[in-house]
C-alpha cells in the first residue's frame, strides 16, 4: 500500500508523530488510508448536504476496515455565477479541482479515494483527477434536487430563467415572478432537470465509477445516505482487489458514456467533459464519435428542459441502469466493461427494469430515432460545434436567417430585453470561447430570455461560448476555432446569412471566400487585455472547445 512508504519503518517516525498530532491511533494508521474528497460548502445548493454524505462515507470506510480522512474540493454554483463575470470562473475550476486533488492525494499517500461531487465542473474535475491518479476510487454524488411546483406543474431552475424573459416581455406579473422565485428550487441538490450536474452524475454511473443510483436518487432521500455508506465500504473492496480508474474508464466505457448521453439527452457540456476525462485516461476522444453513435442511438428520455419529466421521475422509472438495460438489449453498449462494483456493467444491469415507459421510452418507441446531441461542421465551425438537438423545436432543426452579431453576452442580453431580436434572426455571440472569454461562459441568460419571450421556435443562437444544460432551443455552442483564435465567427457581419441544418450536421456562413479573405485583412481580433491571476494563465494555456477545453501540458 502507498501508506507503507510513509508510515512504516524508523525513518518514517516524523510522519507518525504528525499522525499522532491529528489524534490518529496506531490502529488507524495501520489500516489503508482513504481520502474522502468532500465538495461541501455553504454557497452551492447542490453541496449544502454533502457534510451528511461525507459522514456517511466515513462510516462506510471505517466499517469496512479503512481509515477515512477528509479533505476539500472547491465548487462553483453555475446558477449563481450566471450572467456576470462570475461565470468566467466556472469551467476553469475543473482544472483547479483536478490539480488540487492530485496534489493532496500524492502529498499524503492515500491508498484509495471516495469522491463526493455534485455541481457542475466539480464532477468532471474529480473524474479527471481519478484518472490521473489511478488509485482505487469510488464516486458518490450529493444527488438531484426535487422539482418545484408552480400552478400545479413541476418546475425547475430553467423555468426561473425563462420566467425572467416572460416578465421582460410583459407576459408575467411581479407576483407571478415572485412565486416562481420562491418555488422552483425547493430542496438542496443539483438542479432537478437533465442539466450538466445531473448529466455528469448519471454518466459517472455509465462510466462505471459510481454505484447504482449515483445519478438519480434525490438529495433529500435517506437512500442517498445509504448509498454513501456503501460507497465507503466499496472503496475498501477496490483497494483489496486493486481495481483502478483506468481499469474502468477505458475507451469502451467512454463510448458507452457517449451512447447513454444520446439516449438520456444530456447537457452539451458533456462534449467538453468527456473529451477532457478521456484525455486523462490516455484515450483519444474523436468528436466524430458523437454523430456516428447518435445515428443509431435513439433518444429515449426527455427530461427538463427538453420535456416535462425530472430526475425524480427518472429515478422512479428505474434510473440509469434501466436506460442502460434498454440500450444493452438493443446491442448498443459494451456490457463487458469493469465497474467499481467489481463486476461488469452487464452483471450490474442484469436485473434492471424499466418501470415507466413514458419517462424511459422503449427502444422501439423513442422520442427521436437519433441521439440527443449533434456536432455540426461547416465553414463557420470546421472543427465542430455542438447542439442539444433533443431540446430543439422541430421548426428550428433547419433554419436560415440574418446574423445579429454581439461581441459579448452582455451586449446580446441588452438587445434581447430591448426587443431588438426579430423572428428569423440568428444571434451570434463571440469572444466568449475558452481562451477569448476567457473561461467559456454559459449562455443560459440569453437563451432563456429568448425562450421566455416566445422566440425559441423562431430564433437561433450561435456562440463560441457554451450553454447551460438548462438551455433549450436552437442554441449552438462550442464553435471551433473560436473568435479570439481567428475562427470564422470573428468575421461574421451584421446581416450575413447563416444556414443551419441539424439533421445533416451542417452549419454555413453564406459569404464568399473572397469576401471572407478581404474581411480578414481589415478586421482586428479582439483579444482581452489587462487579464490577471488565474484567468490570464488559463487563457494562455487552454485548448479549443473541440479538444475539451483542456489545459495544454502535453
Amino acid at each position: 500500500m502507498i501508506k507503507d512508504t510513509i508510515v512504516d519503518g524508523f525513518n518514517n517516525a516524523p510522519h507518525r508523530s504528525l499522525y499522532h498530532a491529528l489524534g490518529l491511533t496506531v490502529e488507524e494508521t495501520s489500516r489503508p488510508l482513504i481520502g474522502i474528497v468532500s465538495s461541501y460548502n455553504e454557497i452551492v445548493p447542490g453541496h449544502m448536504n454533502l457534510d451528511k454524505i461525507t459522514e456517511a462515507v466515513k462510516l462506510g470506510v471505517a466499517m469496512a476496515g479503512g481509515t477515512p480522512i477528509v479533505f476539500p474540493a472547491i465548487a462553483v454554483c453555475d446558477g449563481i455565477a450566471m450572467g456576470h463575470t462570475g461565470m468566467k470562473y466556472s469551467l476553469v475550476t475543473r482544472d483547479l479541482i483536478a490539480d488540487s486533488t492530485e496534489s493532496m492525494t500524492l502529498a499524503h499517500g492515500f491508498d484509495g479515494l471516495v469522491m463526493i461531487p455534485n455541481c457542475d465542473k466539480n464532477v468532471p474535475g474529480l473524474l479527471m483527477a481519478a484518472a490521473r491518479l489511478n488509485i482505487p476510487t469510488v464516486f458518490v454524488s450529493g444527488g438531484p434536487m426535487l422539482a418545484g411546483h408552480v400552478n400545479g406543474r413541476k418546475r425547475s431552475l430553467s423555468s426561473m430563467f425563462e420566467a425572467v424573459g416572460a416578465y421582460s416581455a410583459g407576459k408575467m406579473t411581479d407576483e407571478e415572478l415572485t412565486e416562481f422565485e420562491e418555488k422552483v428550487c425547493p430542496t438542496c441538490g443539483s438542479c432537478s432537470g437533465m442539466y450538466t450536474a445531473n448529466s455528469m452524475n448519471c454518466l459517472t454511473e455509465v462510466l462505471g465509477m459510481g454505484l447504482r443510483g449515483n445519478g438519480t436518487i434525490p438529495a433529500v432521500y435517506s437512500a442517498r445516505i445509504e448509498l454513501a455508506k456503501h460507497a465507503g465500504m466499496q472503496v475498501m473492496e477496490l483497494v483489496r482487489k486493486n481495481i483502478r480508474p483506468r481499469d474502468i474508464m477505458t475507451a469502451a466505457a467512454i463510448k458507452n458514456a457517449v451512447t447513454a448521453d444520446m439516449a438520456l439527452g444530456c447537457s452539451t457540456n458533456s462534449m467538453l467533459h468527456l473529451p477532457a476525462i478521456a484525455n486523462e485516461c490516455d484515450v483519444e476522444f474523436d468528436l466524430n464519435w458523437v454523430n456516428e453513435i447518435s445515428e443509431h442511438t435513439p433518444n429515449i428520455c426527455h427530461l427538463a428542459p427538453a420535456g416535462p419529466t425530472y430526475m425524480e421521475d427518472l429515478n422512479e422509472a428505474g434510473g440509469v441502469y434501466a436506460v442502460l438495460k434498454e440500450l444493452a438489449d438493443a446491442g448498443l453498449i459494451d456490457t463487458s466493461v469493469m465497474t467499481v462494483t467489481g463486476k461488469t456493467l452487464g452483471e450490474n444491469i442484469a436485473d434492471a427494469v424499466n418501470l415507466d415507459p413514458e419517462t424511459i421510452r422503449p427502444i422501439d418507441n423513442p422520442f427521436t430515432k437519433t441521439g440527443g446531441i449533434a456536432v455540426l461542421r461547416g465553414n463557420l465551425a470546421p472543427d465542430g460545434c455542438v447542439v442539444k438537438r433533443a431540446a430543439v423545436a422541430s421548426e428550428m432543426l433547419v433554419h436560415e436567417g440574418p446574423a445579429r452579431v454581439f461581441n459579448s453576452e452582455e451586449e446580446c442580453i441588452e438587445a434581447i430585453y430591448g426587443g431588438k431580436i426579430k423572428d428569423g434572426d440568428v444571434v451570434v455571440i463571440r469572444y466568449e470561447g475558452p481562451s477569448g472569454g476567457p473561461g467559456m461562459r454559459e449562455m443560459l441568460s440569453p437563451t432563456s430570455a429568448i425562450a421566455g419571450m416566445g422566440q425559441d421556435k423562431t430564433v437561433a443562437l450561435i456562440t463560441d461560448g457554451r450553454f447551460s444544460g438548462a438551455t433549450r432551443g436552437a442554441s449552438i455552442g462550442h464553435v471551433s476555432p473560436e473568435a479570439a483564435k481567428g475562427g470564422l465567427i470573428a468575421y461574421v457581419q451584421e446581416g450575413d446569412i447563416i444556414s443551419i441544418n441539424i439533421p445533416e450536421y451542417h452549419i454555413e456562413l453564406k459569404v464568399s471566400d473572397e469576401e471572407i479573405e478581404a474581411r480578414k485583412k481589415t478586421t482586428e481580433l479582439q483579444v482581452k487585455k489587462n487579464l490577471s491571476g488565474y484567468l490570464k494563465r488559463y487563457s494562455q494555456m487552454v485548448s479549443s472547445a473541440d479538444k475539451g477545453a483542456i489545459i495544454n501540458v502535453k
